[in-house]
This record gives structure tokens, C-alpha cells and sequence, in this order.
């Protein structure tokens, strides 16, 4: 097997669109350099590669179809076999957001609605976080060598939080507040599995890893940051070496935080809490690192699917209730929580009125005994689960925020009267199909189940029995 690994930097710069909520918002500080980091593996057959963005999100498919397109040119490796996951850093650069082209022909009111209150990408960062990525993948394979691989998973469950509860009001809330006397329960799981897969060079040191794991980049300390994926690096490169490179894939976190809210200590955001985080799925990267077994790790295999999934139009009467709420809000220059979700509506109104049905990818990249199994959503925790629950590989990573951006995907139940959140209201990026979320787990099920799992390398056997050591049948001596 060989494998390669290579990293550049996408830093933006200060005064740059920082997405990651409904409105603007920029960057003032930098507190650590963002970056892609992509991992090429090949079986002499078939060659895969797995790319970590540290952005909120992947803005579509069109940048990631240039990336693929580009790479497969100059190297070989397939389109399909390329994976690009975003990291959903919130304090990443303009990568997100409607570019110009896609509602020049929209009223006036649309664009000023696109243009002045809501993210929109940078052409320049749009255009260098492309080169950067094509030059990580491609620098990968050039320095790919012939390695042993390792893969495994360890159990991590003291960082991440289900954010949605069940309140007895009867309705679910998201962030319904610490401590909230209301709260029931929460509404959905966690997903503890730390997943890992390494690459050793023939004299045994580390020359990266891909790490899955679900949890949201919100620990938002006021700068530019890779957020705890920062922290998680520092610790793996501490411990095992300073160069290796560590591409994080993020896991099924549409409604998983750092924040719990069933505790009444202070909030967990700032470094402190992004240290928190990162150190301890670094702590459980680790112990992958130091007791798998190192191997062959074949077949290497990718599959993908694309789906056409309907997206959800508001209502004429909600779009003239919005209208109204927007133009008021304009005149009075008094923007709260229910002008940003009206803005949203006519936002989407137009939006999918031009693209009524979306296309959705859903990927499987396998190497060995693991497989990767990608999709654009913020999928929801319990989604994910049942996704590794069917597959037949003995470790299952599902990644999202994959090769695009869907929005929030809840499953069906959280779209019920008793259901809530506002990962459920309508919005210009999350408008799927009720029951998305379910093709997707479906669909994911199907690629895996299409695969024929690789065997987990093992620690080698003895040829025979041994003899008692010598030492070990003396005694006792009682005088």
C-alpha cells in the first residue's frame, strides 16, 4: 500500500465575511492559520482521497467539481474518488453564501436582502481556497510512499452534547438555556466514536491520520481559528510528530455541540473549551494510534450515488406575511429573530423557485476494513447511527457537510407537532424534502452493503505453544 499527505494554508484575511449565522459578521483577530489537508491512499489498483476544508461549509458542488476535475487531470485519481469534508469551523473565511451570478436576476428587494444582511462568498477566497485544494491533493499523491495502515475507533462522550431537548411544553427546543426547569430530555444522541485511520512509513513514524468525529466548531473565541480541530492537531503532532498531518472529517453533528445544557457550570466557549474538546478527542485518537495493528489495509474502493431530492417552497401566504415583516423591519432599521427567518423565506422563495430540486450526493470511499460514508447535510446525530448500525464494515464513519452544502437535516419525527428547532424552519440552504434525512441513511446503507469489507490487520501469531520460562517455575521457597 502507499499513501501520501500534504497540507496548505486558506487563511483569510482581516475584514473578510466570517460565516456561520444568518447576517454579517467579519473578521477582526486571527488566532491560528487555517488549512486543507488531504490524504491520498492507493492499493496499486484504486486510489482514494480524503480532504478536510477548515471552513463552516463547503458553498456546492460547483467549486468542489472544478477541485475534482483539476486533480483528476493532473494525477489520475478519479473524480469520484475524491472526498472534500468541511470541518464547520464558525470562525472560517467567506466559502458560503450566494455568489452574485446566482440572483443577478432576482427584484431588487432579493439582492439587497443577499447582498446587505446575509454571508456571501469572497471571489478571490472562493477562487484560492479551489487552488489550494487542488494543489493539496495533488502534492499528496506526489509524496505518497509505501506505508503500513492502522485503523480503529476509541469511545469519547465527556465533550459532545445533543443541543435539542424535549420540553414540557410539549414541543422540542434547541439551546433551550442551562438549567432550564423545563427541560424533559434531551432529544436525539451523541455519537462517542472516535474513528481513525493512519498511515506509517516503513521506520514507524506517523505520516498522518484521518480522524472522524461529531461534534460542531462552535467554541468561537472572537478570531479566526480552526476551533478545536486546531487543538486536536497539536495534540496528535505533540505526542506522536510534529509533521504528521491530521485531516478531520467532521461526523453526523446536525444537532450535536460542545455546549451542555443540562449542566449549570459556565458556557464551554473560548480556547479553554476548544482545548477541552480537541484535547480529548486527540487523547482518543491516540490511544488508536499507539494499539492498532499495523497492515494492509485492502481493498481500496469509492462509490457514489446521486439523489434528486424536492425541496420545500413556502407558502404564498408565508411569503406575503414575510414580505411584510422585511419591509417594516427595512424602515424601522430594527432587525431581530423574526425579520432574519422572513428574509430567509423570500430568500428561499426565489431561490427555489429557479432550482426546485436539489441534487444530492451521498459517497462511500472504503479503505479496508473502513469505510467513509459522505453527505452534504448537517445531518442529524441519530441519522448517522443508524447508518453505522447497518453497515456491514467492521468501522463506519459517516462524514458530512461532504462535497456540498444541504443545510440541516433533521429525521422526520422532528418535523412532527411534538418536533421543533430551528434546524426545522425553512430557510434559503435548508429546505430538503421532509424524509431527506432518511434517503440519506438508505442510501448510505446501499453503498455500504454494495462493498465487500477488508479484515482488520492483526497482531501476528505464534507457530506453536511455547515452553515454561525457566525463572516462572521456580518456587516458593518457604525456609
Amino acid at each position: 500500500m502507499k499513501a501520501g499527505f500534504y497540507e496548505t494554508d486558506i487563511t483569510p484575511a482581516i475584514g473578510m465575511e466570517q460565516p456561520g449565522g444568518y447576517g454579517k459578521m467579519y473578521i477582526k483577530a486571527i488566532h491560528d492559520n487555517l488549512k486543507v489537508r488531504a490524504a491520498v491512499f492507493s492499493d496499486g489498483k484504486e486510489t482514494v482521497a480524503m480532504v478536510g476544508l477548515d471552513t463552516c461549509v463547503i458553498q456546492s458542488a460547483e467549486p468542489v467539481g472544478i477541485i475534482r476535475r483539476e486533480v483528476e487531470k493532473r494525477t489520475g485519481i478519479k473524480a469520484d474518488a475524491i472526498l472534500m469534508g468541511a470541518s464547520h469551523t464558525h470562525a472560517g473565511g467567506p466559502f458560503f453564501g450566494l455568489r452574485q451570478d446566482e440572483y443577478a436576476e432576482a427584484s431588487d428587494l432579493i439582492k439587497e436582502l443577499v447582498s446587505k444582511y446575509s454571508t456571501v462568498p469572497d471571489p478571490l477566497y472562493y477562487d484560492y481556497i479551489i487552488r489550494q485544494s487542488v494543489t493539496a491533493i495533488c502534492e499528496a499523491y506526489r509524496r505518497m510512499q509505501e506505508v503500513l495502515v492502522s485503523c480503529g475507533s476509541e469511545h469519547e462522550d465527556k465533550v459532545a452534547f445533543n443541543r435539542r431537548f424535549k420540553m414540557r411544553q410539549g414541543r422540542v427546543y434547541t439551546h433551550p438555556g442551562k438549567g432550564n426547569p423545563d427541560i424533559i430530555a434531551p432529544a436525539g444522541p451523541i455519537d462517542p466514536q472516535v474513528g481513525v485511520l493512519a498511515a506509517w512509513d516503513k521506520k514507524g513514524r506517523l505520516l498522518g491520520c484521518v480522524v472522524n468525529y461529531a461534534c460542531h466548531g462552535t467554541t468561537n473565541y472572537g478570531a479566526v481559528t480552526a476551533d478545536w480541530i486546531y487543538h486536536l492537531e497539536k495534540r496528535i503532532r505533540g505526542a506522536m510528530d510534529k509533521d504528521a498531518v491530521v485531516v478531520f472529517l467532521n461526523g453526523a453533528s446536525g444537532d450535536v455541540t460542545q455546549v451542555n445544557n443540562l449542566s449549570l457550570s459556565e458556557s464551554e466557549h473560548g480556547e479553554k473549551y476548544s482545548d477541552f474538546v480537541g484535547s480529548r478527542v486527540a487523547a482518543a485518537t491516540i490511544k488508536v494510534l499507539v494499539t492498532a495493528e499495523k497492515g494492509e489495509c485492502v481493498p481500496i474502493a469509492y462509490k457514489k450515488k446521486i439523489l434528486e431530492m424536492k425541496r420545500r417552497k413556502p407558502s404564498k401566504e408565508r411569503v406575503a406575511e414575510s414580505l411584510k415583516v422585511v419591509n417594516d423591519a427595512l424602515q424601522k432599521s430594527k432587525f431581530d429573530t423574526r425579520w432574519t427567518f422572513a428574509k430567509e423565506i423570500l430568500i428561499a422563495d426565489y431561490m427555489i423557485g429557479k432550482n426546485p430540486v436539489a441534487q444530492v450526493e451521498i459517497q462511500g470511499i472504503q479503505v479496508g476494513p473502513a469505510i467513509f460514508l459522505a453527505n452534504p447535510a448537517e445531518l442529524f446525530c441519530h441519522l448517522g447511527l443508524k447508518i453505522k448500525k447497518a453497515s456491514p464494515f467492521p468501522l463506519t464513519f459517516v462524514v458530512e457537510l461532504a462535497n456540498s452544502y444541504v443545510g440541516y437535516v433533521p429525521g422526520k419525527a422532528a418535523f412532527s407537532a411534538k418536533g421543533g428547532g430551528y434546524e426545522t424552519v425553512l430557510t434559503s440552504d435548508s429546505n430538503l424534502e421532509i424524509g431527506a434525512g432518511e434517503k440519506i441513511v438508505e442510501t448510505s446503507i446501499e453503498i455500504a452493503g454494495s462493498l465487500q469489507p477488508g479484515n482488520l490487520p492483526e497482531r501476528p501469531m505464534i507457530e506453536k505453544s511455547a515452553c515454561p520460562w525457566d525463572y516462572g517455575v521456580l518456587g516458593p521457597d518457604i525456609e
